[in-house]
């Protein structure tokens, strides 16, 4: 429906605007139900550019529009110049017909048609194990990338990792000591080591396969190895778990191996945006607006992380990347636009670089930080979360706060059965539409298609009408890069469910008016289904 308006509104206001250039029709939900079932402001928008009173120009706009009467019953100006819309309830019919033939695919879009996206997420170094901070990179990310497939994008998605240097030196050495000690010889643990009962696992699986026999003088590296192999293996099944799987995992060291590392500091110095000082290699940060500059490769010739960040964003777009999807926590918020001020100074069109910045997870029980059993040191795993609440659960308290504020992880409400757990609300919604139709297959036999027009009552149509604005909320989840709009709108489809439940019976009804409101909540059933798939949560069919 509403493309159909952004259609009949832009073939008129061209005709009221003749020669300039139109700007975009935007068609929006009225903030009051009363005033109509939507509106667009664009004689508002023209009124500079015609010299006109909005109104006068809302009139003439109206005046040149051809529309369908069994689409529109009624279009009226308001305010300054509104113009708003009523959909005519045999318009609202046809687009229960159109969901029909949809079927599973109804919500998706051509928004983003043709685009070639890369979402990078998740992106930990496999020291330990995914914990609950990198949880809402995860389901963000994930939930971001089913956003943009929805919206027609060609998504790949990437988990970047550094495997070298002195974290994972120091991570061998973890394993290696916890080996010595276990097959009783004394080790000096590191300064600084990795001490989660997950070092001392690694070590044990060493022993079962190759006994005593790594004393000889083994070095530091095959213990690493065996640590990031078996780390890697387990941050996979936690993704898996959590219903993500990865497209690619792109290695840090192999931008050294390429060169891709010097080709960033010979194209910045070329720039005149390099220079050296006490025997480090500093960025001319300054020159784009930060108060100091910045290092990019220390006196010792280790890089600071932005350098190869820096040429990590250069190997994506020169992958032929539309869109680079960049999920970040706060602390990056100071820190990515050296990249982008980097990528603008070598020549490429960093608008093609976005970032999701989302704030910190606080895990509470009873409005007090909770700490649950931390067996692979102190922090709290992501496993051991999805073991306390599961993993629709976890995905779900993820998403249903904006990106852009603090969330509190409420294990209490995550954990009840009820409908004080929001995921519960959605799930027991799908599943009791489903409870509805086993009823109703034991009174009634429905054959062929249904009677929309024997659905009248206001609670029906409220129901058809939220249903219609999916697609939208599918949009403005990807569009806005927040996932928890798209919860926003399913609750409201929820909510009309219950009260349509409430008010509209369907068994000892009529054979007409019980299939044609089944036939409206397989509809519904399914939007819940596709909302649910989007956020990467389970639609149950009982509970």
């Amino acid at each position: 429906m509403k493309q159909y308006l952004t259609e009949i509104v832009t073939e008129a206001a061209r005709k009221v605007g003749g020669d300039i250039d139109l700007p975009p029709v935007i068609i929006e939900k009225p903030r009051i139900p009363e005033h109509g079932d939507a509106a667009t402001n664009i004689a508002l928008q023209l009124a500079r550019p015609l010299r006109s009173a909005p109104r006068k120009i809302a009139e003439d706009i109206v005046a040149e529009m051809t529309y369908d009467a069994s689409r529109i019953s009624e279009i009226q100006i308001a305010g300054p110049g509104f113009i708003n819309f009523r959909y005519a309830d045999e318009g609202l019919h046809e687009v229960l017909k159109d969901v029909e033939r949809a079927g599973k695919s109804y919500g998706m879009s051509g928004l983003n048609s043709g685009k070639k996206v890369q979402v990078e997420f998740v992106s930990a170094n496999p020291t330990g194990p995914l914990t609950v901070g990198h949880g809402r990179n995860a389901v963000l990310g994930d939930t971001l990338a089913r956003l943009l497939e929805w919206t027609g994008a060609d998504v790949d998605r990437e988990y970047y990792f550094n495997n070298a240097g002195r974290q994972m030196r120091v991570l061998g050495e973890s394993v290696k000591a916890r080996y010595f000690q276990i097959t009783g010889q004394d080790e000096a643990f590191p300064e600084g080591g990795y001490e989660g009962e997950y070092i001392r696992d690694i070590a044990r699986r060493l022993i079962d396969r190759h006994g005593e026999g790594l004393k000889g003088g083994s070095g530091v590296d095959l213990f690493k190895e065996a640590a990031e192999a078996s780390i890697f293996q387990e941050i996979q099944n936690t993704l898996r778990r959590m219903n993500i799987k990865m497209d690619a995992f792109y290695n840090e060291n192999d931008l050294y191996e390429s060169g891709a590392i010097e080709k960033v500091l010979s194209k910045l110095d070329k720039k005149g945006l390099l220079y050296d000082k006490e025997g480090a290699t500093w960025f001319k940060t300054t020159t784009f607006g930060k108060d100091k500059d910045t290092v990019l490769r220390k006196s010792t010739g280790e890089p600071t992380y932005r350098l190869p960040d820096m040429a990590y964003h250069a190997d994506k777009l020169d992958r032929g990347y539309d869109l680079c999807v960049d999920v970040f926590g706060a602390d990056h918020i100071a820190t990515y636009p050296d990249v982008i001020s980097a990528l603008d100074a070598m020549g490429y069109d960093s608008s093609r670089v976005d970032v999701l910045v989302y704030q910190f997870v606080t895990i509470v029980k009873d409005g007090k930080p909770f700490k649950m059993s931390t067996r692979k040191a102190n922090y709290i795993t992501l496993d051991e979360l999805m073991d306390e609440v599961g993993a629709d659960v976890t995905r779900f308290f993820f998403l249903m706060r904006s990106p852009n504020t603090h969330l509190e992880f409420d294990i209490g409400q995550a954990k009840e059965a009820g409908e004080k757990n929001p995921v519960f609300y959605l799930q027991y919604a799908h599943a009791r539409i489903k409870s509805i139709f086993r009823k109703a297959s034991e009174q009634y036999q429905f054959h062929g298609s249904c009677d929309y027009s024997n659905l009248t009552h206001s609670s029906e149509t409220r129901l058809i009408k939220r249903v219609t604005d999916f697609p939208e909320a599918i949009e403005n989840s990807a569009l806005n890069k927040e996932p928890h709009r798209l919860i926003n709108y399913l609750n409201e489809l929820a909510a009309d469910f219950h009260r349509f439940y409430h008010d509209c019976h369907i068994l000892g009804e009529k054979q007409e008016i019980a299939h044609a409101r089944v036939s409206l909540l397989a509809i519904v059933a399914l939007v819940l289904a596709n909302g649910l798939e989007i956020l990467g949560i389970t639609a149950p069919d009982r509970m």
